[in-house]
């Protein structure tokens, strides 16, 4: 038997955290991080409308990033003595996980910190006070999950809390709050949100309930990671919904050893000021990762249905359809997609499955190609092309190896001539 657990309800949408107006209680607690909240009104906002609704509000600040267990033990405390019936914690993954803990604390609390991170070990929750999350960052995904991480600093560990008990009751993912992001903190939200999609996906604990979410978050990403980074606000709204996503997948399907790497050595080097931030750690490790998992079977074959969802979902490009019969005969399948970006002055080409053209349309005549996986193209090797829109058509032959790269040798760049 499996379960699937969600909020109980969600709002999305621009304006989203006006549902605070409709939370019925005595008394609600804000846990916030550093500022951004209070310094873009949307703290100001949040107070106002529990207000609006009836509720003393008292706020517990200063939630630093990768929150450590003092700041959970001062939480807890400050929880016991106002006495909520809502906790509402805002802002991006830290401030959320960190209020997780101090909320099993505020029930429970003579419970230990170790007691807390026994998996599936915590006792029902709900006795004291409801739970809600509104995101401000297009990572994590904390607001819908059943996990929460916290630092020991004093021993440089990253402890998971895992329990259905601390998935959320209500998750408010507002764009409006993703917008106040910075470059640098959409790209390393972003790579954890690819990350938590492409790990439940190929997670043993996947299920068909999973697998929709995570494939099609996958799409999103791929889609609109790039242009939210640049600035398009449009495409950092709808990252916001699609790291949301992720998190449903993942929090039910379960993570990788990608994040288990990402979050031990996150914490490891903070003595030495070295502290990896999450997202890029996830960013370095996936593909070393997934080169690994793709010696099973069954992985490398869930590995191939998301390189075809990149490519064949892929907006901003076209479509073309390659044969490798060298590839064929050595046991691969016979149609590959290729994706041409259209806004590429050097076009670039991407195969599903284990295929990568990095570079191309030095002239119609040849190619250079970047192959990617356990395939290694040799000379002789013929690919029938059917490329119009770049005015790359025909049969065209691997003439040269330039170079291997890539820890296990499983990649290669060959120069093509047409036939």
């Amino acid at each position: 038997m499996a379960r699937f657990t969600l909020p109980r309800d969600l709002y999305h949408g621009k304006g989203a955290l006006e549902a605070l107006k409709s939370f019925t209680g005595k008394k609600a607690m804000i846990c916030v991080g550093g500022g951004s909240m209070k310094r873009f009104g949307f703290l100001d906002r949040a107070v106002s409308y529990l207000k609006e609704a009836g509720m003393e509000v008292e706020l517990f600040e200063g939630i630093e990033p990768d929150p450590s267990v003092e700041t959970v033990m001062r939480g807890a405390e400050a929880m016991l003595k106002f006495e909520p019936d809502w906790i509402i914690a805002m802002g991006g993954g830290s401030p959320i996980d960190a209020a997780k803990a101090m909320w099993i604390k505020y029930e429970y609390p003579e419970i230990t910190f170790e007691e807390m991170c026994k998996v599936f070990g915590i006792p029902p929750l709900r006795r004291k006070a409801h739970f809600c999350a509104i995101s401000s960052t297009s990572g994590t995904a904390t607001e819908v999950t059943a996990f929460s991480i916290i630092t020991d600093y004093q021993k440089g560990i990253k402890y998971p809390i895992a329990d259905f008990e601390i998935t959320p009751d209500v998750a408010i993912v507002d764009p409006d709050l993703a917008e106040t992001m910075p470059k640098k903190l959409v790209a390393h939200t972003g790579m954890d949100a690819m990350t938590h999609a492409i790990e439940a996906y190929v997670s043993t604990a996947h299920c068909d309930y999973t697998d929709p979410l995570a494939i099609f978050a996958i799409r999103m990403i791929q889609g609109d990671l790039v242009d939210s980074y640049n600035g398009d606000m449009a495409k950092r709204d709808s990252m916001h919904n699609a790291q949301c996503l992720a998190g449903m997948a993942f929090s039910n399907a379960l993570l990788g050893i990608v994040h288990s790497m990402a979050h031990k050595t996150g914490a490891a080097f903070a003595d030495y000021g070295a502290h990896i931030i999450h997202g890029a750690a996830n960013a370095m490790y996936l593909p070393k990762v997934i080169a690994f998992n793709a010696k099973d079977p069954e992985a490398k074959k869930r590995y191939g249905v998301i390189a075809e969802a990149l490519v064949v979902d892929s907006k901003a490009g076209v479509k073309q359809s390659v044969k490798n019969e060298a590839f064929c005969a050595r046991g691969g399948t016979s149609r590959r997609v290729f994706y041409v970006p259209a806004r590429s002055g050097t076009q670039a080409m991407r195969y599903t499955g284990e295929y990568q053209i990095a570079k191309s349309k030095e002239g119609a005549e040849t190619l250079r190609v970047t192959i990617a996986g356990r395939f290694t193209a040799a000379p002789g090797d013929i690919a029938a092309v059917s490329g119009t829109k770049i005015g790359i058509v025909g049969n065209f032959r691997v003439i040269e190896r330039v170079r291997r790269f890539g820890e296990s040798g499983e990649a290669c760049e060959v120069m093509m001539q047409r036939e």
